[in-house]
């Protein structure tokens, strides 16, 4: 679908950096400006793209989040003579920004205030737990003492205190995306192993189940369109749509997915809560972000369901998207072209010497392709988490086992020796 009319003409800015994005905008036939960090602006410049330089890493550095609506007067300001009528976020840190152009557009400083609940995990976990979801026990820690006295209080109420086999607590960053700042505690010796940085942070209890995320088209308080993403190995695959088990649970996560969309007052965008869901069927709330989810998902959920995601990310932020427009180009969410996944490779090496991609990889029946490559710059980077993927590999068959198996069976492979 392209050509969505917008009648005001008015500019829709987009908050970071999306090439995908970028396109579906151009795609739409939507004026738009693009704000994104300084070290793009070559790139816009070569391709003639209506751009503005924002150096977001410099605001993380300096100020909190909370500051960010002082901050945006000057962003605001510019995109003001851009004629913008509408801000959009593309990625974690620019959320809280969109959010803030928003709010001075709409001459409302609760949009702003609204955003910071899906920025800040303490804030996040509260409202979920007002709004009647099931989540974990949890609390906000300063210092490692406080978080072995929610180590211990846990396991004390699990009868598990002072055993080998305790139940391990998560340590998780406030405002980061995905496995940024994540750590598994087991012991209190993990604790020591903490460093001043992770603090302050969210402490919470182990939850089990299989893990699965939501992208979650809303607009006007109604979703439009909702895809289950299974994970397969937690932080390297994931597949489009889930497996049979976890598709019979579709109406059970849609409900869960409308609570959280009430408890949030969520009414305009896109959403990427994840849930657990155990082996009586039961949901547990994780968390939820609000811009485009990692992993390739967007891509798998074109591949299986033909129509372009970043396009619906930019139509149901639009509160004039008419809901005629949005009738017609979202398809039916159980008609999907088979089964779809995404493996994302993280060198385990200091220093890459070749790429070893197996031949018995290439001839597997759901193997799509890859985008591995030896880089001219060997050396390998320290990253936080899993950081940057060194490619992709690509899987998609009418059978679900030949997605789900490679996208097990090669998730510890050196691909990089």
């Amino acid at each position: 679908m392209t050509g969505t009319k917008n009648d005001n003409q008015y500019k829709t800015a987009l908050i970071g950096w999306s090439l995908p994005s970028i396109e579906a905008a151009d795609e739409l036939g939507r004026p738009f400006v693009i704000v994104g960090p300084p070290h793009c602006e070559q790139y816009a410049e070569k391709y003639d793209l209506p751009f503005i330089a924002w150096d977001f890493d410099h605001y993380k550095k300096n100020y909190s989040m909370e500051d960010v609506w002082e901050q945006s007067e000057e962003l605001y300001q510019l995109l003001k003579e851009e004629n913008t009528g509408l801000a959009v976020p593309l990625f974690e840190d620019t959320v809280e920004w969109a959010a803030a152009v928003n709010g001075r557009i709409k001459e409302d400083p609760k949009i702003f205030k609204h955003s910071l609940l899906f920025r800040h995990k303490g804030k996040m976990k509260r409202r979920a737990l007002l709004g009647g979801l099931k989540v974990g026990v949890f609390e906000e820690a300063n210092s490692k003492e406080e978080v072995k006295q929610f180590f211990r209080r846990v396991n004390d109420a699990m009868l598990k205190a002072g055993e080998e086999d305790q139940d391990p607590v998560h340590v998780k960053a406030f405002d980061k995306a995905g496995d940024v700042g994540h750590r598994i505690i087991r012991t209190e010796a993990d604790i020591d192993a903490l460093e001043d940085e992770a603090f302050p942070n969210l402490v919470e209890s182990h939850l089990d189940g299989v893990e699965v995320s939501c992208e979650v088209f809303v607009h006007n308080g109604n979703i439009q369109f909702l895809n289950i993403t299974e994970y397969i190995v937690f932080g390297y695959s994931m597949m489009v749509p889930p497996s049979p088990e976890i598709e019979k649970q579709r109406k059970k996560i849609r409900g869960a997915v409308q609570s959280l969309i009430r408890a949030f007052d969520i009414q305009y965008g896109l959403i990427h809560p994840e849930f657990f869901i155990d082996e009586e069927g039961k949901i547990s709330f994780i968390e939820v972000a609000a811009r485009i989810p990692g992993g390739n998902i967007f891509d798998l959920i074109k591949k299986t369901y033909d129509f372009n995601p970043f396009q619906a990310h930019i139509l149901c932020s639009d509160p004039n998207t008419s809901e005629e427009d949005l009738r017609s180009f979202f398809p039916k969410e159980r008609k999907s072209k088979g089964h779809a996944g995404s493996l994302m490779v993280y060198p385990r090496v200091k220093s890459i010497e070749k790429l070893n991609v197996p031949q018995e990889l290439e001839e597997h029946p759901g193997f799509d392709r890859h985008t591995m490559f030896t880089p001219v710059q060997r050396k390998v980077p320290e990253m936080e988490g899993f950081g940057n993927p060194q490619g992709v590999v690509f899987f998609h068959h009418d059978n679900h086992d030949h997605v789900r198996e490679p996208l097990r069976d090669y998730a510890d492979f050196d691909f990089y020796i």
